[in-house]
């Protein structure tokens, strides 16, 4: 049981409705919510001083916070999260946000990128925030690899997979790399490949270099090894799509929030912190709900991310889809959009394998 969980359980029925109704009032219209608004809204008639005492042993629990001299008061991001845990109703999907996601299946176009960037359009357009969409991994196995020199510093490896489908990478190899050194690696990588998914073959690779080191050329272990360094990136600049960044640095954030933001945006378009991005479809499956610093990823924007992995036929996570906005972001309505979308990939990835 998390803090939050215990605090909430540790209050009584006056406290537990004067906070959901605090956070409810601001993530409604994003201002503080006093005693006055309270009177008029609580299901028990009790003075306003009441609700102002109830109100600062709240704010003393770390709850509720008083963002100005005024009497009204904010959550946490603590009283968030265990108004998230605790006390948030998720509502149904709307008709017509279905709709929405539900139209960016029609006439669908072969490259699958691009009709994951329509779904990540819809759900920027849906939910008003920024979208990302993780695109799958292309995981078929194997049946070919070569390198070929660019340059003394640029090679290109090329990937051909067994349903034909092709991918070039450029990588940084290894100084004093020679004709004889590129053949030796490829035929090294080819005669481990023996049907193996991208995935399957980085994983027996290290080992294989370890333990024959001494039968390979130190140009062509090199080399092999600086492929490994490509495929460890697994074309993660292009997997991930942003949408609807205007979304976020057109809100009613001030110049701070507004440059942390940029720096978010600078970060995911520059992959810097992908990684961060990747590790939260790992996590299992079902919607996720990140706020403000729980995540470093979006620590500095103060940002909420809700994001939830989608599966293809195998019940495999095989990619992402979320939504960025400000911590004060509708969850309710977010987290069955969020959800829907998954699912909604998901089926799409699995008809067409």
């Amino acid at each position: 049981m998390t803090d939050a969980s215990k605090l909430l359980d540790e209050m009584n029925d006056r406290s537990r409705e004067v906070f959901r109704r605090v956070v409810e009032g601001y993530l409604e219209n994003g201002e503080p919510v006093g005693s006055r608004t309270l009177t008029r809204t609580l299901s028990e008639k009790v003075s306003a001083a009441t609700i102002r005492n109830v109100m600062q042993d709240l704010e003393f629990l770390g709850l509720l916070d008083s963002p100005h001299v005024s009497a009204g008061r904010v959550p946490t991001q603590l009283g968030l999260r265990m108004f998230v845990d605790g006390l948030l109703e998720v509502g149904d999907l709307k008709a017509d946000d279905r709709q929405k996601l539900d139209a960016t299946m029609a006439d669908n176009p072969d490259d699958v990128s691009a009709l994951l960037d329509r779904v990540g359009s819809a759900l920027s357009g849906v939910t008003q925030g920024a979208s990302l969409v993780l695109t799958p991994k292309h995981e078929a196995p194997l049946k070919h690899v070569e390198f070929v020199s660019l340059g003394n510093d640029r090679a290109l490896v090329v990937l051909v997979f067994a349903d034909g489908h092709v991918e070039n990478r450029l990588f940084t190899p290894p100084l004093g790399q020679t004709p004889s050194s590129l053949r030796e690696a490829a035929n090294f990588l080819n005669a481990l490949i023996e049907g193996r998914t991208l995935t399957e073959l980085r994983g027996v690779m290290a080992t294989e270099i370890t333990k024959r080191r001494q039968e390979i050329d130190t140009l062509a272990a090199g080399l092999i090894e600086s492929g490994l360094a490509a495929w460890d990136d697994s074309g993660q600049g292009d997997r991930l799509i942003v949408r609807g960044r205007s979304n976020l640095l057109g809100g009613e954030a001030d110049a701070v929030g507004l440059d942390r933001i940029r720096e978010l945006f600078d970060d995911l378009e520059r992959k810097q912190d992908i990684a961060e991005f990747l590790e939260l479809t790992d996590q299992g499956d079902g919607v996720r709900i990140f706020i403000g610093s729980e995540n470093k990823l979006f620590s500095l924007s103060g940002s909420s991310l809700v994001v939830s992995p989608y599966m293809n036929a195998d019940r495999k996570i095989i990619g992402a889809v979320g939504v960025i906005g400000p911590t004060r972001l509708n969850y309710g309505r977010i987290v069955p959009i969020v959800d829907y979308t998954a699912q909604l990939v998901g089926k799409l990835i699995s008809d067409r394998n």
